[in-house]
């Protein structure tokens, strides 16, 4: 599992602080296994290649989880939501991506990535000055997190404010630290947030209040928030959610570009998805690729959540397409 804890391929809230299941069923020595229900047709084998590509979900199958800045309400001035805000309108998933590479890619550290993303954009302009003091920015244990804080560092000294970035950990450890103030601010993700503070305030069966609307997730959101104390900048259009990725050769081959293409020309045996174990369970993975688009695959292959194995059995042609999350490094070209 991701060290974000974020395990996005279910009913978030429940997920938050979830671990992994175990798969269903017996695996073969390959790890594949038997589809749940029979495919009906050829499909797509898988085709190798080095450069990776997320189908769009143009149907709409997994909620919103936008990132925003989470902030402790006391601490909440105009002009510290202002300039974070001016973070979120700088952000989109491209750029989220092209962030990432350079941390995981090219081995810069997140200070020096957000550093030169902040001087390519022009995010200190601007920016009003606040009344000034101490701030904490908290980031959970993954470098998006870390390299999104060291841009609130930026914008938030430039208004006028002592800030410092401290990698806490998981969800379960930042939020409790956010509502008492022991940090001011985290980079957060509105569909899984929102479900995190859903099972806090109405309790772990409450029903889901996220959805692929990005208004009505943050609407929700905000009235969460007022409860525990927590205020809530402008969402970005930058997203880290469940995405099915494909080799660029894959895509080339079949004519494939969203998920409904997927499932239109690659439904049947000769197609293989992998993901973690539990994708075969959770309706944001393999059960919501059937219902929502009809997709129907010829095996299961039990990889990871995101990672390695998954990315290189897409690389080197033993799955047909792989749950990797939208902003990760490896869809960026070259």
């Amino acid at each position: 599992m991701r060290a974000r804890t974020r395990l996005a391929i279910g009913a978030v809230g429940a997920l938050a602080a979830a671990g992994l299941l175990t798969g269903c069923g017996d695996a073969g020595s390959s790890g594949t296994e038997a589809p749940q229900q029979q495919a009906s047709g050829e499909g797509c084998a898988p085709v190798a290649g080095e450069q990776l590509i997320a189908l769009e979900d143009d149907k709409k199958l997994q909620n919103a989880d936008n990132i925003l800045p989470a902030i402790n309400t006391k601490a909440a001035a105009p002009q510290v939501v202002a300039a974070l805000d001016k973070v979120s309108a700088a952000l989109d998933t491209e750029k989220l991506i092209q962030l990432n590479k350079a941390v995981d890619v090219d081995r810069k550290s997140s200070k020096v990535a957000a550093e030169e993303f902040a001087a390519g954009n022009g995010l200190t302009a601007g920016i009003d000055k606040g009344p000034g003091g101490k701030l904490v920015v908290g980031a959970g244990n993954f470098a998006e997190s870390q390299t999104i804080g060291e841009l609130y560092r930026i914008v938030l000294t430039a208004a006028g404010y002592d800030v410092t970035v401290q990698t806490i950990g998981n969800r379960e450890l930042y939020e409790p630290a956010l509502e008492k103030g022991e940090i001011q601010v985290v980079p957060e993700y509105a569909a899984t947030m929102a479900e995190f503070l859903n099972a806090k305030v109405n309790g772990k069966d409450a029903a889901p209040v996220s959805s692929p609307d990005v208004a009505a997730t943050t609407q929700a959101l905000t009235g969460l928030g007022e409860k525990a104390g927590l205020t809530f900048g402008a969402a970005s259009t930058a997203q880290n959610q469940n995405a099915f990725a494909v080799t660029q050769a894959f895509a080339d081959k079949y004519g494939v570009r969203t998920l409904s293409e997927l499932a239109e020309k690659c439904s049947g045996t000769a197609t293989v998805l992998g993901g973690p174990p539990e994708c075969q369970e959770r309706p944001f993975c393999k059960p919501g690729l059937e219902k929502t688009y009809g997709l129907s695959v010829g095996s299961f292959s039990s990889l990871d959540q995101g990672g390695p194995l998954t990315k290189t059995g897409l690389r080197t042609a033993t799955i047909s397409v792989g749950l990797i999350f939208s902003s990760d490094s490896a869809y960026a070209a070259g």
